[in-house]
């Protein structure tokens, strides 16, 4: 008998399928799990895991790695957060297809949409394709520290056929469909595991310009997922506005009733309208009970914005006396915001609105210091305006003090989604809901206001161990929602089990020492590019394909990831 390529030895094993947990031995011949249980065999390597937790590796089907895949083999940061496998494309935006004229415009609505700035994006993207095949066959060729799988990006497509009608939100004809639905075809053809779009006023591109998927008619998303499901399973993914969606959501539901493609999309709480998700979950479920095969994606905590003076925004950025040094490089802001002139100035105006999505009128009711540990449950009281209240000041002069600590990189936190009610007990009902899965880490976007790739490790650490301001969640409830569950939403059969003939996808986690640390700004992107990054703590080794990626938290310098190329089942 073969000894096993690897064993890891007497862990407590969350096996993804929901159930109690157990101790048992896990054994990887070829970059499969060949044994679960008492493994005589001794491997040619070997982890002691008594007293951790094993987990499948988690599946993370909702980021914007199109970019960093190009430039970078390491995966990070959700590589760092037990992500073994992470799927791209979403929200419509992408690099494939696009023609040469339309690079800049690209970048343009990827920086607009997802944060990413467009001098790392010009000095990182090679732009060695044209079609969507060329990018898969480009992407191929390289070596990753986790699996990574794309989705045809709808605005992208429709730029690529229509042009500059189809950047300007025209109306597709009959033959604007069919040759979109050809190239989605060979999308599919060519390993996309689904196509994205978006219809949220939200995505933008830098120049203010909104999507050009926005008004996408249903002809067109027909004939595209119904081209793309004949050829083999492809989901639909989407973003839809809370304004539009009684709208919007029955269309895509008929869509996904017409084609048999399934569909997945994104739900948060709203402050406009604290409850519409429970009815929009109720919809779903509905649908899911007509035999539409729909998943909601759940943000694990508040989709939360970070600002400060090194960040993308903060409270004063309208302020006529901060815009006018805003341009300066962080010291020389700083010292300029230091001096006693200056601060009266800033702190005597007001903000005005502007056409950002991102930016909104400072509320400091749900403004709060994130804190060390990050806390991002917090009370109510705990926020700057009721603070500033209890100290007798106004609450921008919290914000300013905040901002100036830690030399200038202090940070403010406004959950702006998901935390209506002061709590995040609407959050554990929607992550429970039977059709929902863990979504919207958004890893490798929002590089200078979101810090959410570290969802996977959230999950585990505040929902089943930490939470002190409602009920928990199971611990594996937690590993199935983003393992098993997330990987069949996908496709994705052949993971997130730890179960003999699957993937060798697999986590050892110290879970008493599982901790998150406070988001701050790295400049290590092409160019000197910022982005926020979070350490974490607690991950005793990530194995990819049966190869150790990371060990004690560092990278171990292994690339067995690879691009997945469609729908993946055991065996193949």
């Amino acid at each position: 008998m073969t000894n096993p390529d690897l064993v890891i030895r007497g862990g407590t094993i969350a096996d993804g399928r929901g159930g109690e947990l157990f101790e048992a031995d896990v054994a990887i011949i070829g970059g499969k799990i060949s044994e679960v249980g008492k493994v005589a065999s001794k491997g040619q390597e070997e982890i002691d895991a008594r007293g951790k937790l094993v987990t499948p590796g988690f599946v993370d089907v909702h980021t914007h790695y199109d970019g960093q895949v190009t430039w970078s083999q390491d995966i990070t940061p959700s590589s760092q957060n037990g992500v073994t496998t992470a799927i791209m494309g979403n929200c419509g935006v992408g690099f494939a297809p696009c023609k040469p004229d339309d690079h800049t415009r690209l970048i343009q609505l990827m920086e607009g949409v997802e944060d990413i700035p467009e001098p790392v994006l010009s000095a990182g993207i090679p732009w060695a394709w044209e079609s969507f095949p060329d990018y898969m066959n480009w992407l191929s060729k390289r070596d990753f520290d986790i699996d990574v799988g794309a989705q045809l990006p709808h605005a992208a497509l429709r730029v690529y056929v229509m042009g500059e009608r189809g950047a300007r939100r025209d109306p597709s004809t009959a033959e604007d469909n069919a040759a979109m639905a050809k190239l989605a075809g060979e999308a599919v053809r060519a390993g996309a595991l689904g196509f994205s779009t978006s219809r949220t006023l939200n995505h933008r591109t830098s120049t203010g310009d909104f999507t050009p998927t926005l008004k996408a008619g249903e002809d067109e998303l027909t004939a595209i997922a119904g081209a793309m499901h004949r050829e083999g399973r492809s989901v639909l993914q989407f973003v839809l506005d809370l304004s539009t969606i009684h709208e919007d959501l029955p269309m895509m539901l008929r869509v996904a009733d017409s084609t048999k493609c399934p569909i997945s999309f994104s739900i948060t709480q709203n402050d406009k309208s604290p409850r519409r998700w429970r009815q929009t979950l109720d919809e779903i479920n509905a649908a899911a009970k007509r035999g539409l095969s729909i998943t909601a994606q759940i943000a694990a905590r508040p989709v939360g914005l970070l600002l400060g003076l090194e960040l993308s925004r903060n409270p004063f950025q309208t302020h006529p006396s901060y815009k006018a040094i805003a341009h300066l490089p962080l010291k020389e802001r700083l010292a300029l915001l230091h001096r006693p002139d200056v601060r009266k100035a800033i702190l005597s105006e007001t903000a005005t609105a502007t056409d950002d999505p991102l930016f909104f009128r400072p509320n400091y009711d749900k403004m709060f210091l994130l804190g060390d540990p990050p806390d991002y449950e917090q009370p109510p009281e705990n926020a700057l305006g009721p603070q500033a209240r209890k100290q007798g000041r106004q609450p921008e002069e919290l914000a300013y003090d905040a901002m100036l600590s830690d030399e200038g990189r202090g940070m403010l936190y406004v959950p702006f989604l998901n935390y209506s009610d002061g709590n995040l007990d609407a959050t554990r009902e929607m992550l429970i809901d039977p059709q929902s899965v863990p979504g919207l880490s958004d890893g490798g976007a929002h590089c200078g206001i979101i810090c959410d790739a570290s969802f996977p490790t959230y999950l585990l650490t505040h929902w089943t161990r930490d939470r002190k301001r409602g009920e928990k969640l199971s611990i594996p409830f937690v590993v199935a929602a983003q393992s098993r569950k997330t990987a069949l939403s996908v496709g994705l059969t052949d993971r997130g089990l730890i179960a003999p003939g699957y993937k060798a996808d697999v986590n050892v986690i110290d879970y008493d020492r599982l901790h998150l640390h406070p988001p701050k700004v790295h400049y290590d992107l092409p160019v000197g590019g910022r982005r926020l990054l979070q350490d974490v703590d607690g991950y005793e080794a990530t194995i990819v394909s049966g190869v150790v990626t990371r060990r004690h938290g560092e990278a171990t310098g292994q690339r067995p990831g690879k691009l997945i190329r469609g729908a993946q089942g055991v065996g193949q």
